[in-house]
């Protein structure tokens, strides 16, 4: 499934994101300058884009998998949630969890972001939730006697 996403540079030297192969769920996203990130620390990644993402849609962002298995460097709060009514520049919290200083250069591919439809909901109270064979079988609870 397609849908058009409008892209805004921010900056001459943006990249607008690009998908790595016809089947790809998520499209890379590009740093516009070179950063520096020490051992434990995160720094946000300018990408000097902003998107016009369709109501209905949210936008996720994702670690790529070649940066956090050979570097150790993956998003902070592990996925990025970009609204559709968010106008501003999409950055990534980009953590390093390795043991070495990491340099992140400018037009490298950091992140991946996918497009989801999502609900919302209307919470309503209640005193009484509908019974289930788990009920409130918590954490490492399923699969266990």
């Amino acid at each position: 499934m397609k849908t058009s996403i409008k892209v805004k540079k921010l900056s001459e030297n943006a990249v607008i994101p690009t998908y790595g192969s016809q089947f790809s769920a998520g499209a890379d996203l590009y740093a516009l300058s070179a950063e520096t990130i020490a051992p434990g620390q995160t720094k946000l990644i300018h990408t000097g884009i902003s998107l016009e993402i369709p109501e209905g849609l949210v936008g996720l962002i994702f670690a790529r998998s070649g940066l956090a298995t050979k570097r150790g460097l993956a998003p902070a709060n592990k996925v990025g949630v970009i609204d559709s009514d968010y106008r501003g520049e999409i950055m990534v919290a980009l953590y390093n969890q390795s043991s070495a200083e990491q340099t992140v250069e400018c037009g490298e591919r950091v992140a991946q972001i996918s497009f989801l439809p999502y609900y919302t909901a209307d919470f309503i109270t209640s005193d009484e939730l509908e019974q289930t064979a788990r009920g409130e079988g918590g954490f490492g609870s399923t699969g266990t006697k």
